[in-house]
């Protein structure tokens, strides 16, 4: 071996100079220290060519060790190496991971010894790799290794069943960590209790699949066949989970395997599933209320359940639609809302889990959205599992038509998380990438991947047949062994278990399964199935909830008020922000004057002060869109952040977060976090009504409609900037007309009215609000919290009204005195024209002299009222506003009517007539009026014409238009 540089060497002598390099690297010479470097670090072998160059240059203090510093031992050196990195960079290409034995993939040239100059007769030739622990099963205490070992431990690591992708990740200290693992002296196994515990759960996964198929046939369950593995794999993920200190795991997944997920990782009751089969969840005695109900591989459930390690794990499983990916993030947000309320700071106690397809992670990009948040201070949850069950094909897409990269999980090498691709049928392969992902992340708090490769032995559903797209994927598949079989012919083969022990595994399953069959003919839901303990006591759409004020004392507005508008002396303020600051002082101080972005604050500081944590996420939240919030103000000379709402003497805490550029996964986060606790406002602001377009799925799919679907309230609200101010069709678009098609209330029925028993607001899905004054603003978002139940709260936001010298509030419209004038202390749906005084209809006075009363709703009010001052109109022309749209106000409406029974009625908005609330106000009033003896007189309109785009781009027609409309409304 004369041409083996480390030819006359002894071990010792190498392991000698290694510990000598590992105390102190000047110690030994700099070519042997560059050597020495690239072994440890296995990561740069440009650091070995900088040590070939350091030798032939001969520098360094150390003369070169007799017969083993030639330029050709220490070029073969650095090819080994370029070898072993190849097999950690691309070890993953040449592995054994699809299951049907179709992958056409080659074996990447960069894995094949001759590229680097090795020949057959090197196999057995002997080189030093090193003895630091970091080095694994290549070094096993033995430094001195021949190639065809050295090549045997690297096919059987990288080249197996499970191909890692991680050495992307740029931190160092990650790569080594997951090197060590990865690279450890010997390949995981497993004992004879934990084969037979794994041989038991893939018995339940594969044998409930069995049993639904058997007794319903023609039954839609979206099964997971094919990928049973999953099941095994992710209780071994969670009972690793459990020992290494998570108390509760939240689940987010689309509906293939979910109902097996639900059996036998959530543990939700057998005869609960299956009465579902057989008729669905039944009404409660008392006449609960039960929605609308949803598929049942839709429904989300929670439970607690224990783990091997001894422990407790609380799981939950977030209901979700058929939009697959829509779930991620607000599964991320009730997890970052968990952390929260127990004071997880190290995110080390509650942990999300998130199952995707492959189609769906490449090619949806809320996949994307979801990662991007994963690292964000705001919106991290420590990180997440994601799971991808591979199936192979998306419906009836192949991959090479359905993503540009090699993967489905490339997405998240951006992202720098690891990637885990096993074999689906091997289910020893996959239970233990599954307990590496749990011990990555609660290491390193951040996002690992699993893409489990399998297949779907049926087609999208039990009743698609598949063949009409994959004839020869599914020619193998009718052939091929389950992993469930595979496995027990294994562990009897190896002699771990008899045959008959498996049959006796097998029978005591099918036992099971039939007795919980024969329960859910009878089973009756338990409402604890479905709230958490935080919502316990609250009221659902059928329970009448008692209205509450929201007044609050002067002297706690006072004390608040002073309290957000201090800074510290030493902060530099910009002198625009600290002109904001100062003004808002004096509003506390005059009692007058309060704008709306101070209305907002005075609202937030309020409700933490009784206890209620408030939450404000989107973009540019902080300053606001406008510049007029300055939550956050920044030091000009330092760049120091300062958040007076927190510094505040309250008892719960203020979270202010400008989000990234996403509407779809942070509205979603946001929900999730909202439908966690009631005693929390949150609220997700757009930076324009119309970006709002862009989480249109969240909307239709969740807010809209999660309460009927699921019995899952949350009180969320929308901030949507709103308003026609001739800036262009897209600063005009919040579509308030598409909130208000989507609710639920029927415009030919006037619902029970009265103060003490009207239930319209809960037996509604939401509510959407466009009001015109700070104090109204303030009591809107009080009354979110202080009720026994939550809605959903659309707000069409101003732009144009926060510095309208005219949409101001005195302070005791805030305070909590009852009084009879204008003032009050709660909500007020409608507000009345300026001319009248009285609210009470009892003691209202008729006023038959008016001509018309214009109802309207939002800043158009303003304009009405400054053109009728002009023209003289103020005792011809009454103006309504409607400030809640939805729940409709008949009791408030009808007041009005009835004070002007001689006045024509006349809607006024500033949207073009297929836009806005007409066709929402026109059928109620319609119904309305008919009861008040007024059927068939016109309720006129002015507004826009009929229009595709929202409004115009130019800022003559805009004036024009918005001039034409103002006189429609007041000509009489």
């Amino acid at each position: 071996m004369s041409d083996n540089f480390l030819e006359g060497t002894s071990a010792a002598y190498l392991e000698d100079l290694e510990k000598k390099f590992l105390e102190d690297p000047s110690s030994v010479d700099k070519s042997w220290a560059a050597y020495l470097q690239a072994l440890v670090g296995g990561r740069s072998p440009a650091s070995l060519v900088e040590g070939y160059q350091a030798f032939q240059g001969r520098e360094g203090s150390v003369a070169p060790i007799e017969g083993l510093a030639n330029s050709q031992g220490i070029q073969e050196s650095m090819r080994l190496l370029l070898l072993l990195r190849a097999y950690q960079v691309q070890g993953h290409l040449a592995a054994n991971l699809d299951p049907l034995g179709l992958d056409p993939r080659e074996p990447p040239i960069e894995l094949d010894p001759a590229l680097y100059g090795f020949t057959e007769a090197d196999l057995d030739r002997e080189f030093f790799l090193g003895t630091w622990k970091m080095k694994g099963f290549l070094s096993e205490d033995r430094p001195v290794r021949t190639l065809r070992d050295i090549m045997g431990r690297l096919k059987q690591t990288y080249c197996g069943t499970v191909g890692y992708e991680y050495m992307h990740i740029g931190d160092r200290d990650k790569c080594n960590w997951l090197r060590e693992r990865i690279e450890a002296p010997t390949p995981p196994s497993y004992g004879k209790q934990r084969k037979l515990r794994i041989l038991d759960r893939l018995a339940w996964s594969e044998m409930f699949e069995n049993f639904l198929s058997t007794k319903y046939t023609a039954a839609k369950r979206f099964g997971l066949e094919g990928g049973e593995t999953l099941i095994p794999g992710m209780k071994a993920l969670i009972d690793r989970a459990s020992e290494l200190g998570v108390e509760s795991v939240s689940l987010g997944m689309p509906h293939r395997g979910r109902l097996n997920v639900l059996a036998n990782v959530v543990r939700k009751p057998l005869p609960a599933i299956f009465s579902e089969f057989q008729g669905g969840v039944k009404p409660d005695k008392d006449g609960g209320y039960t929605g609308s109900g949803d598929v049942k591989y839709h429904l989300g459930t929670s439970y607690d359940r224990p783990t091997y390690g001894g422990g407790m794990m609380h799981i939950s499983l977030v209901a979700n639609p058929s939009h697959l990916e829509a779930v991620n993030t607000v599964v991320l947000g009730k997890v970052r809302a968990k952390q929260h309320y127990i004071n997880d700071v190290d995110r080390a106690k509650v942990m999300p889990i998130l199952l995707h397809g492959d189609g769906a992670f490449s090619g949806q990009g809320i996949v994307y959205e979801t990662l991007d948040m994963s690292a964000l201070s705001d919106y991290t949850v420590g990180g997440t599992v994601h799971i991808v069950v591979n199936n192979q094909v998306a419906f009836t897409t192949d991959p090479k038509s359905s993503r540009s990269s090699p993967y489905c999980t490339d997405v998240a090498k951006g992202l720098n998380a690891p990637i885990f691709h096993v074999n689906g049928d091997d289910v020893e392969a996959v239970a233990h990438v599954c307990e590496l992902a749990a011990e990555w992340r609660q290491a390193w708090k951040s996002d690992v991947v699993i893409d489990l490769t399998c297949y779907r032995k049926f087609g999208h559903n039990e009743i698609d047949e598949p063949s009409f797209t994959q004839p020869l994927m599914y020619q193998t598949i009718r052939k091929h062994v389950s992993a469930h079989q595979q496995y027990a012919e294994k562990l009897v083969t190896e002699g771990t278990v008899s045959a008959d022990e498996v049959k006796s595994i097998q029978q005591g399953v099918k036992d099971v399964l039939a007795a919980k069959f024969e329960e859910g003919r009878t089973y009756e839901q338990k409402k604890g199935e479905w709230l958490t303990s935080f919502w316990s006591g609250f009221k659902s759409p059928v329970q009448l909830s008692q209205i509450r004020p929201t007044g609050v004392n002067l002297d706690l507005l006072k004390k608040i008020g002073m309290g957000a508008t201090e800074v510290p002396e030493h902060f530099n303020m910009h002198r625009a922000v600290r002109r904001v600051y100062e003004g808002r002082r004096k509003m506390i101080e005059s009692a007058e004057g309060i704008d709306w972005a101070f209305a907002e604050a005075l609202a937030f500081g309020t409700l933490m002060a009784e206890g209620n944590h408030v939450r404000l996420s989107g973009q540019d939240v902080e300053r606001g869109t406008f510049g007029h919030r300055h939550a956050v103000v920044h030091d000009q000379k330092t760049g120091e952040r300062f958040v007076s709402l927190k510094n505040l003497p309250v008892q719960s805490e203020f979270s202010v977060s400008n989000s990234s550029l996403s509407e779809f996964g942070v509205l979603g986060f946001e929900l999730g976090y909202s439908m966690e606790h009631p005693n929390s406002l949150v609220i997700w602001e757009a930076q324009f009504g119309d970006f709002a377009n862009s989480a249109q799925v969240i909307i239709d799919q969740f807010i809209s409609s999660g309460e009927a679907k699921w019995l899952r309230q949350s009180g969320l609200v929308m901030l949507l900037p709103h308003g026609y101010d001739g800036q262009g069709p897209e600063h005009s678009s919040a579509r308030m007309e598409r909130y208000l098609q989507m609710c639920d209330d029927n415009p030919f029925e006037i619902p029970d009215m009265d103060k003490e028993t009207r239930m319209q607001v809960q037996s509604h899905n939401w509510q959407v609000v466009n009001c015109t004054t700070p104090a109204n603003y303030f009591h809107l978002l009080r009354r979110q919290v202080h009720r026994e139940f939550r809605k959903p709260l659309i707000v069409m936001s101003p732009k144009n009204l926060l510095r309208h010298p005219a949409a101001k509030s005195r302070l005791d419209e805030f305070d909590d005195v009852e009084t009879n004038d204008l003032q009050g202390c709660r909500f007020r749906r409608l507000i009345m024209d300026a001319s009248a005084k009285v609210k009470d209809p009892k003691t209202m006075p008729i006023e038959p002299d008016f001509k018309r009363v214009v109802f309207c709703s939002g800043k158009v009010y303003y304009e009405l009222a400054a053109e009728r001052e002009k023209l003289g109109l103020n005792k011809d022309v009454a103006i309504c506003r409607i400030e809640q749209l939805a729940p409709f106000p008949y009791d408030l409406v009808g007041r009005e009517l009835n004070r002007y029974p001689n006045a024509e009625v006349m809607w006024c908005q500033e949207e073009p007539m297929n836009m806005g609330a007409f066709h929402h106000i026109l059928p109620r009033m319609t119904t309305l009026m008919k009861s008040k003896g007024r059927a068939g007189q016109e309720i006129k309109y002015s507004g826009r014409d009929p229009s595709a785009a929202t409004a115009t781009g130019f800022g003559e027609v805009h004036a024009r238009e918005q001039a034409g409309l103002l006189e429609e409304a007041l000509t009489l």
